[in-house]
């Protein structure tokens, strides 16, 4: 019998992560995006796909406790605070009063002591749902940024400190990839030198930030489809039932705090590098920085593998790309001019507008955000000329 398009036939079909000989082509496409784009950006549009990739990180994470495990949480904030600040401490340069580890060192400290914290505020969990863990998590954003700026030796006080990765007169402490030397390539976090091309700090990170998106998003995708993601999944529609059929309550739901909480530090390093010196202070770490991420999974499809890196794509492009564009336009230049609304408040009511909207569409549509649209379109042009 003749195999039909899309059809999936047994469950070893279904693990795949390339599941059609088209998606060995897509993945080849992707690659090649990911060596030669960086290259050609400019400075602007650099930020802006450095922006999407530590959001995206922290997106992932969050899409897996709320998206995958039900679990609501307006935390990410704080783990993105203690990101920053404890890579921070532990990998700039003892000129800036650091301890000056290596980056692969502090990396993995730094995501370790953001599990260890998860752990903790994955405990509530146990007894809080909806509303009341949400403002459990949100408390955590207050803590951590309190507690954090009171710590002077890591986090500088109100003056602020250097990030990890900072310039320093006597070193730049950066990650080394001796796997790649053979092939002409050497990274620092000032310049990325391939084939004796030199290029710039932004475009540099592209490559470095990215290249964890792509290892966190595989894992966090092969986890949702073992064994321990259905148990997540159950648990996310009924969890006194998932209880009832063996499901662990204590060790999954704390468990995805642990690993969540980790990928949202994660993203903090980058966060704190991207900046090179940032404060410890609620106009940085804050409710909306929280909500940005939670628009991110929401706009990109929540619960979806990789919708979180298609919205973080698009939010990030809201402050510098977007909003420059209306602010230009006639019916908004009034708001602009007169009217008080800064371009921030702008991108604010903007990633409102697009939870409400993507909201809206998901609850009529049965999709989720841009990767149910586009699993919508691919059905239709796979069953095209016989779809409806």
């Amino acid at each position: 019998m003749a195999r039909t398009r899309g059809m999936i036939r047994n469950y070893s079909e279904d693990l795949r992560i390339v599941r059609w000989p088209t998606g060995f082509v897509v993945v080849a496409v992707l690659v090649l995006l990911y060596l030669f784009v960086p290259r050609s950006l400019d400075d602007n549009w650099a930020n802006v796909f450095v922006i999407a990739g530590y959001t995206a990180i922290g997106a992932i994470g969050l899409n897996l406790l709320t998206g995958y495990t039900g679990l609501p949480s307006l935390g990410t904030a704080g783990f993105i605070c203690v990101g920053a600040f404890a890579s921070s401490y532990l990998g700039r340069d003892s000129y800036y009063g650091g301890l000056g580890w290596n980056f692969w060192a502090y990396v993995g400290v730094t995501v370790l002591i953001g599990g260890l914290i998860g752990f903790v505020v994955g405990l509530p969990a146990l007894r809080l749902r909806g509303v009341y863990l949400s403002i459990a998590t949100l408390a955590i954003v207050f803590v951590t940024v309190y507690a954090i700026n009171v710590w002077t030796p890591v986090s500088g006080g109100n003056s602020g400190v250097a990030m990890a990765g900072a310039v320093s007169p006597t070193n730049i402490n950066s990650p080394k990839l001796p796997i790649f030397s053979f092939l002409g390539i050497n990274w620092d976090f000032t310049n990325l030198h391939v084939f004796g091309r030199s290029l710039g700090r932004s475009q540099s990170l592209i490559y470095l930030i990215w290249g964890f998106v792509v290892v966190v998003a595989i894992l966090c995708n092969n986890l949702v489809r073992s064994r321990p993601g259905r148990a997540l999944q159950a648990i996310r529609d009924r969890d006194v039932a998932a209880a009832v059929v063996g499901v662990s309550l204590f060790r999954y739901k704390v468990g995805v705090f642990v690993i969540s909480s980790a990928i949202a530090t994660l993203a903090g390093i980058f966060f704190g590098i991207y900046l090179q010196t940032s404060t410890a202070d609620s106009g940085t770490y804050n409710l909306n920085l929280s909500i940005l991420f939670l628009a991110v999974v929401i706009i990109g499809g929540i619960g979806t593998s990789y919708g979180p890196i298609l919205g973080a794509i698009l939010v990030a492009a809201i402050p510098s790309k977007i909003v420059p564009f209306l602010e230009h336009s006639a019916a908004l230049s009034w708001a602009f001019g007169k009217g008080g609304f800064s371009e921030g408040d702008f991108a604010a009511l903007l990633y409102a507008l697009g939870i409400i909207l993507f909201l809206i569409v998901g609850a009529y549509t049965k999709t989720d955000g841009l990767v149910g649209i586009a699993r919508r379109i691919g059905g239709y042009l796979r069953a095209w000329p016989l779809a409806r």
